[in-house]
């Protein structure tokens, strides 16, 4: 069944948008122009996608960057040379292309679609697929077709895995301005810092769920996914999609909201995976406890469990302080710890890690 393409902002819509955005506009199409003038090309970034056996969602983002020796627009690559080295910075100064046709393939479906006005195309299309993973074929005019990643969940799954990333898996103090800089636009994966214990509790995890689909749910921006990933790939993580957002303008605000950004896509979840109850893991610092509260108060059926990772006081202090949650469904799980390895064991006590995956082996 084709899914129909978005309808393009007509003047009416343009004219409505907050007067930031428009100015923001402005600037990404004299960037634009100014870097065709380069020889610049249209780049297809894709993202880890996910789906259920008869849907997918679909995340990729439209760059321009400069050509290099080798690369054939019409020609088909898997990965741009030299593309897992660039440093967070240069994903920020590239410039984005929006409001153009992208092209997406996946099993027997093919369908266009619009990418947004910074150039992100999030999509859902319908498709039959079997679980497990898969390729989607992403392309647009004048650039080399990439294939994105996505994760078809089993519809008989009962059990997932949703994560923040700043300060829970990874060591960020984001709201500490100099240091949330120097890790977005300067540090590459690898000078990054895995949270102590978290790869081991999502390792015991996975051998107690088997299959269990892991999001990492994050107000970064998609600037900065390709980084992500790789931290987690390098960091032994689980392979899962990445829900960042978009910063800057919107059509009536100057900044997009991240607490609203991770309460819709909470939301979204249960209502695409009704048969999951979801393990929520976050941190002490920045409303994870007051989100995960409240989604479990809507959703007491879908919440499986809660793992709060408590800040240390020097990381508390930069993070501004910790959040204050209100009571709590005593029905759910709800730990807390200061690493990941003793999460797992208060899991564990809550039943939440079952069979061998509960031993510390």
């Amino acid at each position: 069944m084709p899914a129909s393409p978005p309808t393009p902002p007509g003047p009416r819509e343009r004219t409505a948008r907050h007067g930031a955005a428009r100015f923001e506009d402005w600037v990404h199409e004299v960037r634009e122009r100014f870097a065709r003038r380069r020889g610049h090309v249209p780049t297809v970034v894709p993202y880890t996608g996910y789906g259920s056996t008869d849907w997918v969602r679909v995340f990729c983002r439209v760059l321009l960057s400069k050509p290099r020796t080798g690369d054939e627009p019409s020609g088909r690559r898997r990965r741009r040379p030299g593309q897992e080295s660039i440093r967070g910075w240069r994903s920020f100064t590239s410039v984005p292309v929006g409001d153009v046709p992208v092209v997406i393939r996946i099993g027997e479906v093919r369908i266009e679609v619009l990418a947004d006005r910074g150039g992100v195309v999030d999509t859902k299309i319908p498709v039959e697929l079997a679980p497990g993973w898969h390729r989607a074929v992403l392309s647009t005019e004048g650039a080399a077709e990439v294939e994105a990643p996505i994760l078809v969940v089993s519809p008989e799954t009962d059990f997932g895995i949703i994560s923040d990333v700043d300060d829970t898996v990874m060591v960020t103090a984001l709201p500490r301005p100099l240091v949330a800089a120097w890790n977005t636009f300067v540090l590459a994966e690898h000078a990054r810092i895995p949270t102590p214990g978290m790869a081991v509790l999502f390792e015991r995890l996975a051998r107690s769920h088997p299959g269990a689909p892991v999001i990492y749910l994050s107000t970064g921006a998609w600037n900065v996914a390709p980084t992500l990933t790789r931290f987690l790939s390098r960091n032994l993580f689980p392979a899962g999609p990445l829900l960042l957002t978009d910063w800057g303008p919107t059509h009536d605000r100057w900044f997009r909201s991240g607490r609203a950004h991770k309460e819709q896509n909470l939301r979204r979840l249960a209502e695409e995976f009704p048969g999951i109850r979801w393990l929520l893991i976050g941190d002490d610092g920045q409303h994870d406890e007051e989100l995960y509260a409240s989604f479990a108060e809507e959703h007491p059926d879908r919440v499986a469990a809660v793992a709060i990772r408590r800040l240390s006081t020097g990381e508390a202090v930069l993070a501004g302080g910790r959040t204050k949650t209100g009571e709590h469904d005593d029905a759910i799980p709800w730990v807390s710890a200061s690493d990941g390895s003793s999460l797992a064991d208060r899991l564990a006590e809550a039943g939440v890690l079952t069979g061998r995956g509960a031993s510390a082996d």
